[in-house]
């Protein structure tokens, strides 16, 4: 007796921490031992064992049968259980796995955005707004060189042709200097041929 009761606490406490069966029963179902829920099974067997006092008198058939097809379905939730578990260990890779990846393309998009919002120079990294900053002072500084070339070399042109319009009229006054001078020197030559003749005749 001490047995049925135990098999009994067992097969309700089973039906009642179970959530994988039907708790509730249409009344358009035919109960069965060997067909429907552990529920109706269970029901099947209380309803159709004899009763002797307050007890129940079940076949010990019933009993093995209810017990293998108890374990049966025990079985069923532990397989089902262990799927569920394999089945949650690979997502939990692939998520994993995708959380890596995600963490790789933020780390190529940030490098992506970084190589775009930057400029290379001279194989050091700088910013669009500084690299624009630079090339326009370089630009900057060029002009300012180029006008001051040109404004140097139209200086010095105006001081050359100064200088070759000075160097012009200083030629023209020494060939005029040289021009008296030689007529001055070829007077002086008649005057003292002429002093010289007039001796001879003297």
């Amino acid at each position: 007796m001490n047995s049925i009761k135990t098999l009994f606490f067992i097969a309700f406490t089973f039906i009642l921490t179970s959530t994988s069966f039907s708790q509730t029963q249409p009344e358009d179902d035919k109960l069965s031992l060997n067909s429907g829920t552990i529920d109706n099974q269970f029901e099947f067997v209380i309803r159709k064992s004899n009763k002797y006092q307050e007890y129940k008198v079940v076949k010990k058939n019933w009993l093995y049968t209810l017990k293998a097809h108890t374990l049966d379905s025990l079985k069923a939730v532990h397989n089902d259980l262990a799927e569920t578990r394999a089945v949650v260990e690979n997502q939990a890779k692939e998520i994993a796995d995708l959380k890596t990846n995600l963490s790789n393309t933020q780390t190529d998009l940030d490098k992506t955005n970084s190589e775009k919002n930057n400029m290379a120079l001279f194989g050091a990294q700088m910013s669009k707004t500084n690299y624009n900053v630079l090339m326009w002072s370089i630009i900057g500084a060029l002009l300012v060189l180029l006008l001051l070339f040109v404004y140097k070399f139209k200086n010095s042109n105006t001081i050359t042709i100064a200088a070759k319009k000075n160097l012009a009229e200083i030629e023209e006054e020494f060939d005029e200097h040289r021009r008296n001078a030689l007529e001055r020197e070829q007077k002086v030559r008649r005057q003292l041929q002429d002093e010289i003749n007039k001796q001879k005749k003297a």
